[in-house]
This record gives C-alpha cells, sequence and structure tokens, in this order.
C-alpha cells in the first residue's frame, strides 16, 4: 500500500430532506489499499458509495475522487473507476464474451485490446472454453469473478464493489478475495461493502458507518484490539448496538 491518496472525503454531508443520510464523513483512501466500507442496512454506506461514483451530488463536503471534484468532475470519475454490484453487473442473455465486450466498448477500448484483454481475462478465469455460454449458464461464483475482472479491464484507479459475495459459498468467496489481493497488488484501490465480517478482516483498513457516521475507521487489528473483541463480528456488534 502506498501514501498517494486517491479518494478524499472532508465532512461529507448529504440531506433528503430533513434526513441526514452522511454526516460529517472523514476519511481518505490510498492507492492499492483495500478499504471496507461497512455498517448496518440504513446507515448511508450505499449513499455515500454513489456519491464517489458520480451519481449522487452531496450537499456539502469537499470530496474528491482519483484527484477529481464530485461536484464538477463526475463524468472524468465514472471514467476512471470500475463498479460491480451484487444486483446486477452482467447481462444473462449475452454471452461471456459478449459481455466482455459490451462492457469494454462502455470503458473505451480499442478493438485491438478488447481482443487482448477479453482472451487473457478468459484464459485467466478459466473461462475460455465458455466463451460462447450465456452468462445465464454459469455457476454464480463464475459470474461474479467474471463480473469482477470486466470491472477492471480497463485498469481504473479504483474500483467500488458493493456486497459483491452476496450469496457465494465460503470458498468461492476466498477464490474472489484472491482476485481483489491481485488487483491491489497491481495498484488498483479496493473501496468494497461487505455484510461478512471474516471478510472484513482481509481488509487493510475498514470504515464503520453508524445512522449516517463513521463511528470508527482503524485496521482491523486495532479495531479488535481497541474494543477488545477476538474477530470483527464482535466490533461491529458493539459499534452497531452502541
Amino acid at each position: 500500500m502506498e501514501n498517494q491518496v486517491v479518494i478524499t472525503s472532508k465532512n461529507m454531508i448529504k440531506k433528503f430532506g430533513d434526513f441526514v443520510a452522511n454526516d460529517h464523513l472523514n476519511f481518505e483512501v490510498y492507492k492499492g489499499e483495500i478499504f471496507g466500507f461497512l455498517g448496518a442496512n440504513g446507515a448511508g454506506k450505499t449513499t455515500a458509495m454513489k456519491i464517489l461514483c458520480g451519481l449522487l451530488t452531496p450537499t456539502s463536503g469537499e470530496i474528491f475522487v482519483g484527484g477529481f471534484n464530485v461536484y464538477t468532475e463526475t463524468e472524468k470519475i465514472k471514467r476512471s473507476i470500475g463498479y460491480m454490484s451484487q444486483k446486477f453487473s452482467l447481462y444473462e442473455d449475452l454471452t461471456v464474451f459478449e459481455n466482455i465486450r459490451f462492457y469494454s466498448g462502455i470503458y473505451g477500448l480499442s478493438d485491438a485490446d478488447i481482443k487482448m484483454k477479453s482472451n487473457n481475462l478468459m484464459d485467466k478465469l478459466g473461462l475460455s472454453a465458455q466463451r460462447n455460454s450465456l452468462i445465464s449458464s454459469l455457476p454464480l461464483g463464475w459470474k461474479q469473478k467474471l463480473a469482477f475482472s470486466i470491472a477492471i479491464i480497463h485498469d481504473p484507479q479504483i474500483v467500488f464493489l458493493d456486497e459483491p459475495t452476496g450469496g457465494v459459498d465460503p470458498i468461492t468467496r476466498r477464490q474472489f478475495w484472491d482476485l481483489i489481493y491481485d488487483a491491489a497488488h497491481n495498484g488498483i484501490t479496493v473501496f468494497v461493502t461487505t455484510h461478512y465480517m471474516d471478510e472484513a478482516e482481509y481488509c487493510d483498513r475498514i470504515s464503520i458507518m453508524v445512522d449516517g457516521r463513521i463511528e470508527a475507521l482503524d485496521t482491523p487489528f486495532n479495531l479488535m484490539k481497541t474494543y477488545n473483541s477476538e474477530n470483527m463480528d464482535g466490533v461491529f456488534l458493539k459499534l452497531a448496538r452502541a
């Protein structure tokens, strides 16, 4: 992990009428870091992530993503990041290659790059034999790994993962995290939300949100030490219940 800052949030506030979804969020994320963004449902995680992805405008605060201002440079932000959600990432009625080609085109890759990167990607994931298979025919774990690989096919500065391993078995989740480690090793910053506390322990640092505020931010080891817990489950429960 390097010290180059790629995400800066100073006093991020997002209000919907009288409701405060994000209440003065302050944090930095570094190049090549795996940054966990945790919180119970309704804590404000998704709102903050949408702001960082250039999809929502904050009410106030100073926020930069990849060096770009979230108020005035949202299109530049969108071109410099990757994004993967749990609910929708791939087109089920397109083949493996058609999905790769479609998203690569959206990310602005040339035909030559699409051909080279798609072949490399399928070889890496062991999907060459499924090149012309519909996504709907693949096991969920393969879909998740393919969706992640497509999200970083354009070598973004940052990839945002919104509960990417929901519904997959523990072995597949571990394999998925191997892909995340590989991306981080290659300098891509990984900003990930998860409800699996064992996954939280794989992150370099973790932010835990409660009722729109960041209640804790540190390494997993330091958080477990601070809250006198043997694992992140205990830390999360103490903060959420408080």
